[in-house]
């Protein structure tokens, strides 16, 4: 489907949600000029937390790096950003952001990730951002992410056979098997729930969820 006439989380979207803290996070569509506001995140996150996004504790975030970062269509490589509600004038303060590139090779399929700012974590926004990425994808026709699991990992292992008891690795490469994990048909005001909201929030925390596209400059 190539129409986007249905599409409901577009250019325009945005809304408040208040975080299980009573934090009010604004949530809207990452745009190709919103480089400061990517970098000031970038600059939030801990040294663990760029490891696990970028898979090197780099201090800052490379001019290349942050292009392929910011070069968002809303179709095939969309990002969901989220921040502090009500502080204009000034540049809202970053919490966190979501987004799938499709995959070239298969339309369907798209790689996804998401970061949350060190302080924000642990209040329930991972999990927003997660269910509002799977709506906008789901409507743009992505059926699949694809992630990237660890071997050793027994928890996610596990939770890949309560997903689909009959659900087998694309490729075994070294360390790392790759699986396509089907998404659930969901509302934009809905909350991805069950094994996948498990597996998708235990990924995010990891690095089983990889943009190889971005890291690699495709």
């Amino acid at each position: 489907m190539n129409s986007r006439d249905h599409l409901r989380i577009t250019d325009a979207y945005s809304t408040v949600h208040r975080l299980a803290d009573g934090t009010m996070a604004h949530l809207r569509l990452l745009r190709p000029d919103d480089g400061d506001w990517v970098r000031a995140g970038f600059a939030d996150l801990g040294e663990e937390s760029r490891y696990r996004r970028f898979f090197t504790a780099m201090p800052q975030l490379p001019d290349g790096v942050l292009q392929r970062l910011l070069n968002v269509d809303a179709w095939n490589h969309l990002a969901i950003a989220a921040e502090a509600a009500g502080q204009p004038p000034t540049m809202p303060q970053p919490f966190g952001i979501a987004r799938f590139v499709r995959l070239e090779e298969n339309a369907d399929t798209a790689e996804a990730a998401v970061a949350v700012v060190d302080h924000m974590q642990g209040r329930g926004l991972g999990k927003l951002l997660l269910s509002v990425l799977a709506a906008a994808a789901r409507e743009r026709g992505v059926k699949h992410f694809r992630a990237e699991v660890l071997n050793s990992n027994d928890a996610m292992r596990a939770l890949l056979r309560e997903l689909d008891r009959d659900l087998e690795p694309l490729a075994v490469d070294g360390g790392t098997a790759t699986y396509d994990i089907a998404l659930p048909e969901i509302a934009a005001h809905e909350s991805v729930s069950g094994p996948l909201l498990h597996f998708l929030k235990t990924a995010a925390r990891g690095i089983e969820l990889r943009l190889r596209q971005l890291r690699d400059g495709r």
